[in-house]
């Protein structure tokens, strides 16, 4: 592995501080600034709650078109142009003079941040990379943890010597101070060596429009949309689940450092699995421990219980986070990947909004919480064996030529 990050360091360290600076536009890192924002505007957490969901899903709608431009410009280029556009929206979120420029902000930080720093890092990382992708994608993914064990920290600083608004100006010249680090690490490109081509089988390069008519995508969306949906909803509702279970919230605080910890190791345990099997292979197996951790906090009362949950999530978003990467390119080639990606990417944005905004009003109409939690369990096995159909497909699909 040492020998592998020695070798690919420039392309590896590219994509990793692309997904670490995705965490400008993901849920945690907003959400450090969401009871400023509530009371600069005075809106209500359903108020915020509703402009988010539909800033969310309006960036949603834009990248399926937007995330295509990586099939006719280099990485380098989309991110010399992201980056400052990010930038911008942090700049437009710290002096928003009124509820219209916030939601154009956040649509840009969740489009941007969330949506296309992620899609170029791993977009690129598939194209980059052929037998060793998994690994590679491992490594890659590995920003997003960098993000929410660092950023947090510096912003709650940032926060209390100059306010909310130090926060977002804070990240702006991170981002403009980053931009030529990461534009010239990513302008070199990188073709798959000979003896990684080879132990590749090719597939055949799917156009973002063949994808959207392949009964197959949605079969295998079943399986990946479950993480995005189920995690952040559990997270989002994590002090409602603390109120129920009658547990102090600092318990689950206590125990995110497993979490964390657990989704490095299984991350990097998957890229293994990935380089060896096939990301298609081991499809249909990733979300028996989201299942598990379904469960888990639904029966859970006390602080074991929490800790456990956390663990079983920490594993599967370390499985989870490799797999996305290495998947797409493995089924739908890498010609047209970055429209292909940003349709996948739309769907887990779309994922994110849905969870919280269909939990909470069934928690309103007298749906139980643990009920809720049993059926996204419910949902996490359905998927699993429909995965196994859907994989099953494919490896046919992708074998019929060879045998015609």
């Amino acid at each position: 592995m040492l020998t592998f990050i020695r070798q690919n360091l420039r392309w590896l360290f590219g994509g990793f501080l692309l997904t670490m600076f995705s965490s400008f536009g993901q849920t945690f890192f907003i959400g450090l600034s969401s009871a400023e924002i509530r009371a600069h505007f005075s809106l209500s957490d359903g108020g915020l709650g509703l402009l988010y969901m539909t800033a969310t899903l309006g960036s949603a709608a834009t990248l399926p078109f937007l995330g295509r431009v990586l099939d006719v410009a280099p990485g380098w280029r989309v991110t010399a142009f992201t980056m400052p556009a990010l930038a911008g929206a942090c700049v437009l979120l710290a002096y928003a003079p009124n509820v219209a420029l916030l939601v154009l902000a956040l649509f840009l930080l969740r489009l941007l941040g969330q949506g296309m720093m992620s899609h170029i890092a791993l977009t690129e990382t598939g194209r980059w990379f052929a037998a060793s992708r998994g690994r590679a994608t491992s490594l890659v993914v590995l920003g997003y943890q960098g993000g929410e064990a660092i950023l947090p920290a510096l912003s709650v600083a940032l926060a209390a010597a100059y306010g909310f608004r130090g926060i977002w100006l804070g990240s702006a010249a991170v981002l403009i101070l980053a931009l030529p680090l990461i534009t010239g690490l990513l302008r070199k490109e990188r073709a798959p060596r000979n003896e990684e081509a080879a132990a590749v089988s090719p597939v055949r390069s799917w156009t973002q429009g063949e994808v959207a008519r392949d009964p197959l995508f949605y079969l295998l969306l079943t399986g990946v949309l479950a993480p995005p949906f189920i995690g952040t909803t559990i997270f989002f509702y994590l002090g409602t689940l603390a109120e129920i279970r009658g547990l102090d919230p600092a318990v689950f605080a206590l125990a995110f450092p497993v979490k964390a910890a657990l989704t490095v190791i299984f991350a990097l345990v998957c890229g293994r699995l990935v380089d060896r099997f096939g990301a298609v292979r081991i499809l249909p197996f990733f979300l028996l421990p989201l299942a598990s951790a379904c469960i888990a906090v639904a029966v859970t009362h006390s602080a074991a219980g929490v800790f456990v949950f956390m663990a079983l999530l920490g594993v599967s978003y370390g499985l989870s986070s490799t797999l996305f990467g290495a998947l797409w390119p493995e089924v739908y080639g890498t010609r047209y990947l970055g429209g292909v990606r940003a349709l996948v990417s739309s769907g887990m944005v779309v994922a994110t909004a849905i969870g919280p905004g269909l939990v909470g009003p069934l928690l309103d109409f007298g749906v139980p919480y643990e009920a809720q939690l049993y059926g996204m369990a419910l949902w996490c096995a359905a998927a699993c064996a429909s995965l196994v159909f859907a994989t099953r497909a494919v490896v046919a699909r992708q074998q019929a030529p060879a045998t015609a």
